[in-house]
């Protein structure tokens, strides 16, 4: 039985995930949630039944895997990637996981509260401070191959999908980051992930939900 990945109609939080579903092979379905127009942007679709699933903790996006029901979108990407042993291997290659996984977050969050909300206010002081955040993931990732060390972990697939979204926002951003462009270009070059991309199963876009200043349009 494929497993089962629910979440709205966009890119968002489940991106990497379907990724990581894609490189390991493992077989899916998904299911598409759709808010609705301007001004109330109706969420009924999802609410009329998010109780109704037998979650512990209803949210999206979620994953069913038999009768195992994993919510929260970090834990829905180390529950598959434990699976395949994609976590690191040694304590310093873990440690490097997990740091960066809660990087990433802090950097993902930061960006979505801009795109949310004060967009125009906001936009140029972003764009000012993007380099230094930018600096920091390219000195971490030195002269390594994958984020972790020589062997893609699902971190790479968190910090692929948070620097493509910084692409469609500034295409320049990563042009003083030259080991950060060849891990981009890396990740694309991977069988499975560049077959993805030119499936017609592949959402470019959107990036973000209706309700959000940018990366809403279709």
């Amino acid at each position: 039985m494929p497993m089962k990945l629910a979440y709205w109609d966009l890119r968002g939080l489940a991106h990497p995930i379907r990724y990581l579903l894609e490189y390991t092979g493992e077989p899916y379905e998904e299911k598409f949630y759709s808010c609705g127009e301007a001004p109330d942007y109706d969420r009924s679709c999802w609410l009329n039944e998010k109780f109704k699933l037998g979650m512990d903790f209803p949210n999206l996006p979620y994953l069913f895997d038999g009768d195992t029901k994993v919510s929260q979108s970090s834990a829905i990407l180390r529950y598959i990637a434990r699976k395949h042993n994609m976590c690191g291997e040694t304590v310093e290659e873990k440690t490097r996981v997990d740091m960066l996984e809660n990087q990433i977050m802090d950097f993902r969050m930061g960006f979505a509260m801009l795109c949310y909300f004060n967009y125009d206010e906001k936009k140029d002081e972003y764009l000012k401070t993007l380099p230094a955040s930018l600096k920091q993931f390219s000195d971490f990732l030195g002269c390594r191959k994958w984020f972790a060390g020589d062997k893609i972990t699902y971190v790479d697939f968190m910090m692929y999908e948070a620097l493509d979204q910084h692409r469609e926002f500034e295409p320049s951003c990563l042009d003083n980051f030259k080991n950060l462009k060849d891990f981009m270009a890396r990740f694309e070059a991977l069988e499975k992930i560049s077959a993805y991309v030119n499936s017609s199963r592949f959402r470019k876009l959107p990036i973000f939900a209706k309700m959000a200043k940018w990366g809403n349009k279709p």
